[in-house]
């Protein structure tokens, strides 16, 4: 690859440098941890030598990549341009440029809502970053591919194409809860256009799902199926939380993400108020660990709860935690201190969420972890799939909340 070289022996040169234990106390926190990220993603860089395979997670301790072919494939670009961003090197610009350029076929996918996570984590960035309309025009071209699955009759995009639910019941226009992320891609190309029918389709699905998704204590369903006749919801569950009715955390965290962006883009008050009622339920909620990363489920483990129905995978000895959520609720909450009339709270509960994600017990060492910052996130625990495993997203959301905090400090 053009860039391997320059970019192991910049590695190399970052790994066998002495600066000294007063250099090293001197470091913000977030200077430490994006030190860390040029060593493990610049080895994962020169492990992988093609733009071909995306670093997703670790399977039986071995290095497993995608090939396009799932909903996290932008996220390792994404981790590359914040990379550049905190360290202006041209390198991780020209890195982050060539694996982002590979992904350009998805925006003409049109299979589930996911375009909005594969688009706006890589050309996202590099637009915001370089203003490039090549990757203006990319945007706009997916956000095309995204609103095709907007129906005016629900007020929602179909998130997935599947015919049976997780209970084996017939699905007729299921939404879930992380396509309130996937919508900034709408609002972005109406910026990018002055089309405002984009941010239309994202203010009315964040309207439906506020409506439907959202619980009286501020948790949320992760999936509500609708009858695209009438509009109407048919059921509320969930797919990877711990029953239908509890509040499966990174569904949680989704949740306030996805409502505080769309207030930053809509200035819609309403959503505002979503947001810090979703994130009220997080921060007050009794079996959130005093470190601040969530269990994998919020009602996971509570003593006395019956669940809807039981997993084989929660016959783990102990129920795990999941730093993925915990970082994309640290970079919601960062944002949200920007509008909420309460910004200390929202502040510090991010500031400690990253302080606990910076220790040795969730940040791997240089040279471990298949080159993945963050230890100690969850996948699917229905499946047992990815479970207790470093997850590119929650490398991305990391890095995204670290870049608002120092912007912010």
């Amino acid at each position: 690859m053009r860039y391997v070289s320059i970019i192991a022996a910049a590695v190399c040169a970052l790994a066998c440098s002495s600066f000294n234990i007063r250099e090293r106390e001197h470091l913000s926190m977030a200077d430490r941890a994006f030190r860390t990220a040029e060593k493990q993603m610049g080895g994962q860089v020169e492990a992988l030598g093609s733009h071909t395979e995306f670093p997703h997670s670790l399977r039986n301790g071995t290095l497993y990549c995608t090939q396009m072919t799932d909903w996290t494939e932008g996220f390792f670009p994404g981790c590359l341009w914040y990379l550049y961003e905190h360290t202006g090197r041209t390198v991780w610009k020209n890195t982050a440029a060539e694996w982002t350029g590979n992904l350009e076929p998805l925006k003409k996918f049109t299979g589930d809502h996911d375009i909005g996570f594969l688009t706006m984590s890589s050309f996202g960035n590099a637009y915001r970053l370089t203003h490039d309309r090549k990757y203006a025009e990319v945007l706009v071209e997916a956000a095309n591919s995204l609103s095709g699955r907007y129906d005016g009759t629900v007020g929602c995009i179909k998130s997935w194409n599947y015919k049976k639910s997780w209970n084996g019941d017939e699905w007729f226009f299921p939404v879930v809860i992380s396509n309130m992320a996937n919508l900034e891609l709408l609002y972005r190309a109406s910026e990018l256009t002055g089309d405002a029918g984009y941010a239309a389709i994202a203010d009315r699905h964040a309207l439906k799902t506020m409506e439907c998704h959202i619980r009286e204590d501020g948790s949320c369903y992760e999936v509500v199926d609708f009858d695209k006749t009438t509009g109407e919801a048919l059921s509320k569950g969930s797919c990877q939380g711990f029953s239908d009715n509890s509040a499966w955390a990174r569904g949680q965290a989704w949740a306030i993400y996805g409502f505080t962006m769309a207030y930053r883009e809509s200035g819609k008050k309403e959503f505002l108020e979503t947001a810090e009622k979703a994130a009220s339920f997080w921060l007050g909620h009794p079996d959130l660990p005093k470190d601040g990363i969530p269990y994998w489920d919020f009602n996971a483990g509570r003593r006395g709860y019956v669940p809807d129905w039981q997993y084989d995978s929660l016959k783990y000895s102990t129920v795990p935690r999941d730093a993925s959520a915990a970082a994309i609720a640290a970079s919601a909450f960062m944002e949200l201190s920007e509008y909420s009339s309460d910004p200390d709270r929202y502040f510090k509960a991010g500031e400690h969420i990253l302080e606990t994600l910076s220790s040795g017990e969730y940040l791997a060492g240089a040279g471990t972890n298949g080159g993945f910052l963050l230890k100690h996130s969850v996948g699917s625990m229905p499946e047992g799939e990815d479970v207790d495993v470093p997850l590119v997203y929650a490398d991305y959301y990391y890095l995204e909340a670290l870049t608002r905090y120092e912007k912010l400090k």
